[in-house]
């Protein structure tokens, strides 16, 4: 008699999957089962990024706007001053997001690789990181906060009005720093819904607090701009702790509990090598913002009110796509990871293709709609023409920000932050600055001399940014770690050192 022959197993179905909406709705929630977001399906992967991000950041943007519009009933003094100040605190911007991006690129790299415990090693070092810079600088700048609105070009009355403004913005920045570094490693998890958060917290408070302390509403005091101040400095507090509780209570997918989150010095310095790419990165673009404004200063408090204005407004469209580039950073640092670059390169032409679509239609709105958007900022008509013009002339760029954006954040989350780091050089200073000083000045455009030369940088950086991504070998940067292990930029003349 003949053995029976067992038959194969049968194939096993792949496991069903939610509607794209149910998911979606799942992930800004932050609830349903994690999402291997390096191998689910592309397009999947991108929204359920994508909208949590975007919806994170569209929160910074409607505080910023809503701030305007209260700080704008105290005057184009105090609206002057909320501008040079931001334009200084963008310098710590500019190092909280690079050393964030150093976080998120080693955080996804080593997440993709089923390396847990390194991603928690390199989180808690970023974290220790920014907490000692964000204390220092806060402290130093603090006390020098009158000097160094004097520096930016501020008059007497700006000074006087917005001393206190400038130092509490500038002294609590170690929230700032924190922010950024916590929400860092929630995006490099692929957990952008805890990210977007922390964020909706943050804001939802300062947006509370913020007319009760400057108006004095109902049992809280009139405080005018300094009332500003403490409460953006409150609701960052709450968020920071809020952040925090997630990381240390076991609630987010790297948590900071255990050996894995002691300092390790040698760790922080690599970190800190990692990350100095995409801070010189940033402070080369906001440093250059900072000597735009001290271009448009000398035009007056209108110009300077009117710029601010139409800047904040900028912000609400840049912001959300902001966090829809964030998308294709922690897709490429993940797709790299787990070793499949075709992956990454995909992930980067569909996001910028999205954001492209979605900045052609605020570019469409803004030109249109332009002298309505800024009329509720300000009642002063010659601030007013200044900021309709700035919306306008700055939208005509826009298609190329969706691209420009979307390629950057590629090469950061692929841990190739010193490419962008000279793009910006060369854009930002060879061309942006001396072309807002010519137009400016010697051309006698005025402001819109200054606005016209963002425009054409901004554009420029985006093909520049389309030519080198195209050039690089993705094949040649597959792997875990960044740090110790990142092999040579395969784009011609461009090297990202180990």
């Amino acid at each position: 008699m003949k053995p029976e022959l067992e038959s194969p197993p049968e194939p096993q179905a792949a496991p069903a999957q939610a509607p794209l909406f149910r998911a979606l709705l799942d992930a800004v929630l932050g609830r349903g089962e994690e999402v291997d977001l390096a191998r689910a399906p592309l397009g999947r992967a991108i929204w359920l990024l994508a909208v949590p991000m975007a919806l994170e950041m569209s929160m910074e943007s409607v505080f910023a706007l809503c701030d305007a519009l209260f700080v704008g009933q105290l005057g184009d003094g105090a609206l002057a001053t909320v501008g040079l100040t931001e334009s200084m605190l963008t310098l710590v911007y500019a190092i909280a997001v690079g050393l964030s991006m150093g976080i998120t690129a080693l955080v996804a790299r080593r997440v993709g690789a089923g390396d847990r415990p390194g991603a928690v090693r390199a989180a808690a070092q970023g974290i220790y990181v920014a907490t000692a810079f964000g204390l220092v600088s806060g402290i130093a700048c603090w006390i020098a906060a009158p000097h160094l609105l004097v520096a930016m070009g501020a008059d007497a009355e700006v000074v006087e009005i917005g001393g206190s403004y400038c130092a509490i913005v500038l002294g609590t920045q170690v929230v700032v720093m924190l922010l950024f570094a916590h929400n860092a490693v929630f995006r490099g998890a692929g957990d952008a819904a805890r990210a977007m958060h922390a964020l909706w917290l943050a804001n939802a408070i300062n947006l509370v607090l913020d007319p009760c302390l400057i108006f004095g509403l109902g049992p809280f005091p009139e405080l005018g701009l300094t009332g500003a101040a403490i409460a953006t400095a409150i609701g960052r507090g709450v968020g920071v702790l809020f952040q925090l509780r997630i990381l240390l209570a076991g609630r987010s997918r790297v948590v900071l509990r255990g050996p894995n989150a002691r300092p390790v010095f040698a760790e922080m310095r690599e970190l800190a090598r990692v990350s100095m790419g995409g801070i010189g990165q940033f402070l080369i673009a906001t440093a250059s913002w900072v000597v735009l404004m001290k271009i448009v200063a000398p035009f007056g408090q209108a110009a300077v009110a009117g710029y601010t204005i139409a800047i904040r407004i900028v912000m609400f469209t840049i912001l959300p796509s902001w966090g829809l580039s964030n998308a294709a950073a922690t897709l490429v640092g993940q797709g790299l990871g787990a070793g499949d670059p075709e992956r990454a390169v995909r992930a980067t032409w569909q996001t910028g293709f999205h954001n492209m679509l979605f900045l052609g239609v605020v570019m469409v709105v803004f030109i249109l709609f332009g002298d309505g958007l800024v009329a509720p900022f300000s009642e002063d008509p010659a601030t007013r023409a200044i900021a309709a013009d700035a919306l306008r002339i700055l939208s005509y760029g826009y298609l190329a920000y969706g691209w420009g954006m979307v390629m950057v954040q590629a090469f950061n989350g692929a841990g190739l932050t010193r490419i962008p780091t000279w793009i910006n050089l060369g854009v930002f200073w060879a061309l942006e600055i001396p072309l807002a000083w010519w137009l400016a000045g010697p051309l006698e455009f005025g402001p819109s001399g200054v606005f016209w030369a963002v425009a054409i940088s901004e554009s420029m950086l985006a093909v520049v940014a389309l030519l080198v991504f195209r050039a690089v070998d993705w094949r040649n940067h597959v792997g875990a770690a960044v740090p110790g292990g990142a092999p040579v930029d395969g784009a011609v003349g461009l090297t990202e050192q180990p």
